[in-house]
């Protein structure tokens, strides 16, 4: 496969695990939570990474562009890792999006958490398919992706 190819399809699958969590948000009525956004950024970061890529193939930034998409797409991977710990309760999540205790609170500081609280917690799966949540299935094909970024990187 052509060194252009390779980007295009890296570049097209991040394109698609956006579109796709942008349906699931504004057609099926699922919310994202805060980590849930964080994986979005680094797939516009490889669509934007591609494209350039792809404008400017011949200098040595563009020959260097596919391993910046190879680290876009490990960063959502590993982003979708950590989402999928904390949605099985391997290890906890951020304080601004988990469940938890109480804990010693005032009746004040209580009312404060609980309207400071963002609507979608992070430690809550919202869909699962075979046993997955939609941040391990970015996860697997983050990773995929990653694979194709570097197959693009080493071909001349």
């Amino acid at each position: 496969m052509s060194r252009s190819l390779l980007i295009f399809l890296a570049a097209a699958g991040s394109a698609a695990l956006l579109a796709g969590a942008f349906a699931f948000q504004y057609i099926g009525g699922l919310a994202p939570c805060h980590l849930c956004l964080l994986q979005r950024y680094p797939h516009g970061a490889a669509v934007a990474i591609g494209a350039l890529a792809l404008l400017i193939p011949g200098t040595l930034l563009g020959r260097m562009l596919p391993w910046a998409g190879a680290l876009a797409a490990l960063t959502t991977a590993a982003y979708g890792a950590y989402h999928t710990g904390v949605e099985r309760h391997w290890w906890a999540g951020p304080d601004t999006c988990t469940s938890g205790p109480i804990g010693q609170l005032s009746a004040k500081d209580l009312l404060a958490q609980i309207q400071a609280a963002p609507v979608v917690q992070c430690d809550q799966v919202a869909w699962q398919m075979f046993g997955l949540s939609m941040a391990s299935w970015n996860m697997l094909a983050a990773l995929i992706l990653v694979a194709i970024w570097v197959k693009a990187a080493r071909t001349a």
